[in-house]
């Protein structure tokens, strides 16, 4: 399969140039940017988090690379098979259509971690108030998660992809966005979710407006990156439980012909005690981007919540 074949050449252009190298000057567009435009996939071999064993270091030697890779690729092999009955099973059948999780092109990479900041690779553990909020809005739906369309995700209603929120990771599902980009704009558009649209133009992010699903972006060009600053996010979608003060910087430089490196960087020093960020790659895929319709008001949505209604008629039944 398509993936099998990226993870097993992965390892050798990945030590050969581990992702940080200095980026080359990029083509430019007809109006003088540096050309990053393209489809890419964002998947890629290392972890978010680095394991705690592997302390500082930030990359696997070539013996550790090849054992990582064969361990995802034994992964690979579990995850398309399903059990009768199971989740994952009743969602799709791997069997006849292949969409395994980790399904499309993969980024070499030998880091230990996508996080890189701190140092040691892991997200900093939230503080006492970021979890007291967790907490105080998980019980708050507890009991009641069938009750209604608003107690359900933003992602089960078609609202909200993580997938496109700032700072964009790889879930391994879907994981291609596409970049365009025109006189005083990029655009962001992923596999699944709504594109950003962010000027380029020199204009400043305003401070006074609504917030919004993923954000406030305003972008600049230094040198050969593109810097993207996103701000004033809606309470309901700050990343992992952060407030609506959250702030992230994205940068997106070409490094080679295929690759553009992507690094990031959070604030919101009222969910961790200090900033983190990472970095990773993203492989040019050579095709195009295919919808993926998903739209509020879904049948899903609305048998997620009759098969409830017909449960609670059924328990009152038996009473």
């Amino acid at each position: 399969m398509k993936h099998r074949s990226c993870l097993i050449a992965a390892g050798a252009a990945a030590l050969a140039a581990p992702l940080g190298a200095a980026a080359q000057t990029a083509p430019r567009t007809a109006w003088g940017e540096p050309d990053i435009a393209g489809v890419y996939s964002q998947f890629t071999v290392a972890p978010l988090e680095r394991a705690p064993e592997l302390g500082e270091r930030e990359f696997f030697t070539p013996e550790e690379m090849a054992a990582h890779e064969q361990q995802r690729l034994e992964q690979l092999a579990r995850v398309d098979e399903t059990e009768p009955g199971t989740a994952e099973d009743v969602h799709y059948d791997f069997g006849t259509f292949s969409l395994s999780a980790y399904e499309g092109a993969t980024s070499p990479n030998s880091r230990t971690s996508i996080v890189t900041t701190p140092r040691n690779g892991r997200i900093p553990p939230l503080l006492p108030q970021a979890v007291a909020r967790r907490e105080a809005r998980d019980a708050a739906r507890r009991g009641r998660e069938f009750d209604g369309p608003e107690f359900r995700s933003l992602t089960e209603r078609c609202i909200v992809w993580p997938s496109m929120m700032p700072p964009h990771l790889a879930f391994g599902y879907n994981s291609n966005l596409q970049i365009f980009q025109s006189p005083g704009y990029v655009v962001i558009q992923g596999e699944m979710g709504d594109p950003r649209i962010i000027p380029t133009d020199g204009r400043a992010r305003p401070t006074d407006g609504l917030p919004q699903w993923n954000g406030t972006s305003i972008g600049r060009w230094e040198g050969e990156t593109l810097v993207i600053e996103t701000a004033g996010f809606h309470p309901d979608t700050a990343w992992r439980g952060a407030t609506e003060n959250m702030r992230v910087t994205e940068r997106i430089t070409r490094v080679d012909e295929d690759t553009l490196d992507y690094e990031f960087m959070v604030f919101d020093p009222e969910t961790w005690a200090e900033p983190w960020g990472g970095i990773y790659p993203l492989t040019e895929l050579g095709g195009v981007l295919f919808e993926y319709a998903c739209t509020e008001g879904n049948y899903g949505m609305a048998n997620i919540l009759s098969g409830a209604r017909a449960a609670e008629r059924e328990a009152a039944a038996s009473e």
